[in-house]
């Protein structure tokens, strides 16, 4: 049994499109409740609270946790709060570079092991106007997402490029789960629906 310790719609997606259906647990993590020396460590951190929280009320299974932050000039951005941030935030993000960067954690619950690490993707913003993105925050959907985009929907329109992992920035980075499974022993292909 998989189980995804996330709420996130796209990670599920992702992971549904590539083989897996995986159960939902969503870990109930308070996220303001951690820090960490640097983003990826500090999404590193979430990953695995996360997927420990979910993991330690199950007996079987794989837990899948995951967690992404936008790093842009060493300083983390998470998910904007309301729709004046997510504003704020396209204003310091339009025309930059940053990095996306996602802890993954994976707990074999039965065997008490987890293996985890972190993906990076780089991500190039385009330059929207101040209407661009006052109509893009207005749709709503900023708000709850890491960095306060995404590439799959209408921030898409906004983001110019990126290097490295696609599957990352949406969420979960396929090819580096693949390796975390592999190190506690598992070939994910055993797990493809």
């Amino acid at each position: 049994m998989i189980v995804l310790a996330s709420a996130s719609p796209t990670r599920l997606t992702v992971l549904r499109n590539a083989g897996l259906d995986p159960k939902v647990i969503v870990s109930g993590v308070d996220e303001d409740a951690f820090a960490a020396h640097s983003p990826a460590a500090l999404s590193l951190v979430l990953a695995k609270a996360k997927a420990e929280a979910v993991a330690s009320g199950l007996a079987e299974g794989l837990v899948i946790g995951c967690d992404s932050i936008l790093e842009l000039d060493g300083r983390p951005y998470g998910k904007p709060g309301t729709a004046e941030e997510a504003v704020e935030r396209w204003r310091i993000m339009r025309g930059r570079t940053g990095r996306l960067v996602t802890g993954h954690c994976v707990i074999d619950v039965p065997a008490g092991r987890q293996a985890a690490q972190v993906a990076t993707t780089v991500v190039r913003f385009g330059q929207p106007s101040d209407e661009e993105i006052a109509s893009y925050v207005a749709t709503g959907e900023p708000l709850g997402l890491a960095g306060g985009f995404s590439i799959e929907g209408r921030g898409g329109w906004f983001v110019e490029g990126i290097e490295g992992d696609h599957g990352n920035v949406l969420g979960v980075s396929l090819p580096l789960l693949r390796e975390l499974f592999d190190e506690l022993g598992y070939a994910v292909t055993s797990f493809w629906r």
